[in-house]
């Protein structure tokens, strides 16, 4: 039976189509850590590698293969999708195990890019981002679908936002203390998401 005295909120660092989810509860405990692929057998950053491809900003590259912008374009509509189904079924998987009811995800915000899949890939800038908010959207989208609230961070200013909800002096030391809780691994990356719970819990 899930416990209703408490909530949870899970905080997301990502890498490529990889993301680490660690979830905390409101009161600060550590209940779960655990990595999660969106995509398995597809390309990890269509937009970046087939789309400049397609264009021609690494056509000439070893690496580059054969692809017009067309099929560019349906590589990245099919990651996109791919990558929808994997968020969905990683968050149900994730609300089964644990034993606190969720109420929230903390996810790294996302710079502005143009409105089109095309638009993206011609725009050099976009092009290099594209993949990792597509990916971070698609595990947004998931969670609203279950009635999570998404919480928005700043990497750069998540530690002094989890330092002031947790008024503690040492949010370092916190963090390293909350990561024996499930021993190794504990890296950095896991630091950024459990900071990133906790900050969204006091919102």
């Amino acid at each position: 039976m899930k416990n209703i005295r408490q909530t949870a909120i899970v905080g997301v660092t990502e890498h490529g189509n990889s993301a680490m989810l660690v979830t905390v509860t409101s009161a600060g405990t550590l209940l779960d850590r655990r990595r999660i692929d969106l995509t398995t057998d597809l390309p990890t950053h269509p937009y970046h590698h087939q789309g400049s491809w397609a264009i021609g900003r690494y056509k000439d590259s070893p690496w580059a293969q054969d692809i017009s912008l067309p099929e560019a374009i349906r590589l990245v509509e099919l990651v996109q999708e791919a990558s929808a189904n994997g968020a969905r079924e990683s968050l149900e998987i994730l609300a089964a195990t644990v034993p606190v009811e969720i109420s929230g995800i903390a996810i790294r915000e996302c710079p502005g890019l143009p409105p089109t899949i095309e638009e993206c890939i011609r725009d050099n800038r976009a092009q290099t981002v594209a993949d990792t908010v597509m990916y971070r959207k698609t595990l947004a989208l998931a969670a609203e679908a279950r009635g999570w609230a998404v919480h928005w961070y700043d990497r750069k200013q998540v530690f002094d936002d989890a330092t002031r909800v947790l008024g503690c002096d040492n949010i370092n030391a916190f963090l390293a203390a909350l990561g024996k809780q499930l021993g190794s691994p504990w890296q950095a990356q896991h630091k950024q998401a459990a900071a990133a719970a906790i900050a969204a819990s006091g919102r």
